[in-house]
């Protein structure tokens, strides 16, 4: 378990921050930038739980927050692969997203989507305030996905985390209709609507 005592160190004044392995990276590393956004992604998710967790009453309220908590939980795990460059032979087997994470956002997706109506037309951000939190956090989940992939073509990321930042973004969008009365409060999207 981590363990902090001293929230500063001073060890990054100077614009360097140092990795899992040790290592010592300037604060503006892709790899810094993309567990950093993962981190932005589940402050958002903290902000769409005040909202699901709020209504103990609601079964799919308290289902999404329930969900919420384990991908709140799957993010910091996430942040900790990125945060560890891969090695072989490491003297401490790093923390690394798993198959079986990816498997399980899937099942929801899935479950899910089959009370959704299909949809018509692309949807706006909006409907009930869990789900504006939730589109909020789908396309901040995309740029840490852009941002894993950049990474990637340089360096070591493995394949479940980038299958899980994938899903991530699809589960959420779902999630965010799933939470606007299964799709009944989505705003749809009226192509032209404002031309005149």
């Amino acid at each position: 378990m981590v363990r902090l005592t001293r929230i500063y160190t001073r060890g990054g004044d100077k614009g360097q921050t140092s990795l899992g392995d040790g290592s010592r990276v300037p604060k503006h590393a892709l790899r810094v930038a993309a567990y950093g956004t993962v981190d932005e992604a589940n402050a958002i998710l903290g902000l769409a739980r005040l909202q699901t967790g709020a209504e103990k009453d609601d079964p799919v309220l308290a289902d999404a927050d329930a969900m919420l908590a384990r991908i709140q939980n799957d993010l910091f795990d996430l942040g900790a692969d990125l945060c560890t460059p891969e090695m072989e032979n490491p003297p401490y087997p790093p923390l690394r997203i798993v198959d079986l994470q990816v498997d399980r956002l899937e099942a929801e997706i899935d479950r899910m989507n089959a009370e959704l109506a299909p949809l018509n037309s692309f949807i706006l951000p909006g409907g009930r305030p869990a789900a504006a939190y939730l589109h909020q956090a789908r396309t901040v989940a995309r740029r840490a996905e852009r941002e894993m992939t950049e990474l990637a073509l340089t360096e070591a990321v493995g394949a479940p985390a980038l299958k899980y930042i994938n899903r991530l973004s699809d589960h959420l969008f779902v999630l965010g209709r799933w939470v606007n009365d299964k799709g009944a409060a989505d705003v749809l999207w009226v192509p032209g609507l404002t031309r005149g």
